[in-house]
């Protein structure tokens, strides 16, 4: 039996933190569904779309790795797709608490899910989605914290808004 497992976010962007966390996790598990967040709450930068292409795009070469989106509890979708277990990335001590009210929430939801946290890499540990965004957006230099393909992609999303701006 294969051992399957979710790794769920919003991935606006995707981050070389993120793709720590999938590549290593392909050491302990057969298949990881990145599944990626319709987020309603969130001002996300990238349409759910976009950020499904742009996750697939990063991570076509990678066997063991598919690539879904889905709304609403991601102990929800892990059922309707038979994974018991959840991947979570924990950069910094700060994370922890939301991760791990999350974890709870989750457990008291659905008790047959369990949550995995994995730490990147120390030189990734202190990169974020939104942080990249706001730094890009300054023109600062992005390509230490994300794919080339995404930097590509970040600045096109800019130079848009951008344009619509003016």
């Amino acid at each position: 039996m294969k051992k399957r497992a979710i790794y769920p976010g919003t991935f606006d962007p995707l981050t070389y933190g993120h793709l720590d966390i999938i590549k290593r996790g392909l050491c302990l598990f057969d298949e990881i569904i990145i599944a990626v967040a319709d987020v309603t709450g969130k001002d996300a930068l990238f349409n759910l779309k976009e950020r499904v292409e742009i996750v697939e795009e990063v991570t076509r070469d990678c066997k063991g790795i598919k690539v879904e989106s889905f709304n609403g509890l991601v102990v929800d979708f892990a059922d309707k797709k038979n994974i018991r277990i959840i991947l979570r990335g924990l950069r910094m001590i700060s994370d922890f608490e939301y991760e791990f009210q999350m974890a709870l929430t989750n457990r008291r939801l659905a008790p047959r899910i369990e949550t995995i946290f994995m730490m990147p890499n120390e030189k990734y540990s202190y990169i974020s989605s939104r942080l990249i965004k706001e730094v890009s957006l300054l023109g600062a230099d992005i390509s230490h914290f994300i794919p080339p393909y995404v930097e590509k992609v970040l600045k096109l999303k800019f130079k848009e808004k951008r344009k619509c701006k003016s």
